[in-house]
């Protein structure tokens, strides 16, 4: 949710970009790959994001998710928590 804002205004959000093409690159092969049934709900103004899932999740979508999060923390860590912020909510 919300755009990174890491770059100076009026140059390219490199971290943003990176953030846009993990996630959506994931839900694209949760999809694609792993034949899951999801739900998107994007709002490019604000950068929100959200996916849901119509059924309980795959051994292979669960890795899937796996990798973004890791990613994302990873990312997180090299460019700090002011720019992203990994947060869980269980529901």
């Amino acid at each position: 949710m919300g755009h990174a804002e890491y770059a100076r205004p009026g140059k390219p959000d490199i971290l943003c970009a990176a953030i846009s093409a993990l996630t959506i690159g994931t839900i694209n092969s949760l999809e694609t790959l792993a034949g899951e049934r999801v739900v998107v709900t994007a709002e490019e103004d604000t950068g929100y994001l959200r996916c849901d899932f119509e059924n309980d999740l795959q051994e292979k979508s669960s890795f899937l998710m796996d990798s973004m999060v890791f990613t994302l923390e990873n990312l997180s860590r090299e460019y700090g928590e002011k720019y992203l912020q990994v947060k869980f909510e269980e529901v």
